[in-house]
């Protein structure tokens, strides 16, 4: 298999290298239970409620945030008080970075290292920043680059 399409569930390594999936990490001082997790708790300006998020999986996640839709007209996104830009430099750091902790979690770690020399996709994810958090092709850059780190 030279390419790996991610989606939750896929067979492994799609399913571990999806943002649904359960991998635990520690960012910035905060307890997070899935990507998905975090991704989503940036539409939430209360830190208390993006704590909360983090702590989420899957759909779970998923769902906590399909509701605040503001920052797709906005572009206003937050993390730990601080606003970022869904366009800026400074917010796709912010994501890479997150992304980089993962790595820590070693079923995370395992399923990016099988996957290094395939070519990686994501067909269900979008392709317009204004209606997404993370693009495919964001979301497949992000994983190409802890591939090459690693």
């Amino acid at each position: 298999m030279d390419e790996i399409d991610i989606y939750s569930k896929g067979e492994y390594p799609a399913n571990v290298l999806s943002n649904f999936y359960p991998n635990d990490f520690t960012f910035d001082g905060v307890e997070i239970s899935s990507m998905e997790g975090f991704l989503q708790s940036l539409k939430f300006k209360n830190t208390k409620k993006q704590t909360e998020v983090c702590a989420l999986t899957g759909k779970e996640a998923k769902a906590a945030g399909s509701k605040k839709i503001l920052w797709k007209i906005t572009g206003n996104l937050y993390w730990k008080g601080k606003k970022y830009k869904r366009n800026s430099r400074e917010f796709d750091e912010l994501r890479f970075n997150a992304y980089k902790a993962m790595t820590t979690n070693d079923t995370f770690r395992a399923a990016l290292i099988s996957a290094k020399g395939k070519t990686l996709k994501h067909s269900i994810g979008k392709h317009v920043k204004r209606k997404t958090i993370l693009t495919e092709e964001e979301f497949i850059g992000y994983l190409n680059e802890l591939i090459k780190l690693l």
